[in-house]
């Protein structure tokens, strides 16, 4: 009977856990959709979304995955980072990095120019 009633609350922090978490809605300010011509023929359709307060998210498909990118510090231009990688715009161009590769690797996708009229 003792050992049962050990038991029971480790049972019950284990159900809490596996709740979902709550997540208040973000309220987004501006949102728009870029779609950019890169190199070798590549292209990518990037959905920026900006937030009361200045953050800014960049949504967009990896080697098949929808990824969130958050932004962060860069020396110049904006960087946004989800997982291994790195989606670092400057004005209309960007290049995506898989950071696992090295400081010194070239962009998976490089030389991203906005498309006009979106």
């Amino acid at each position: 009977m003792r050992i049962v009633l050990l038991i029971l609350p480790m049972l019950a922090g284990t159900a809490a856990m596996a709740e979902t978490p709550f997540l208040p809605p973000v309220p987004i300010t501006d949102a728009r959709v870029v779609d950019y011509r890169c190199h070798a023929g590549k292209s990518l359709q990037v959905a920026y979304y900006n937030q009361r307060g200045g953050q800014s998210f960049a949504r967009m498909t990896v080697k098949n995955e929808a990824l969130l990118f958050v932004d962060t510090i860069a020396a110049s231009g904006v960087k946004y980072v989800a997982g291994p990688y790195a989606w670092w715009t400057k004005g209309e161009h960007g290049d995506l990095y898989d950071m696992t590769a090295g400081p010194n690797a070239a962009p998976l996708i490089a030389g991203c120019s906005a498309m006009p009229g979106k």
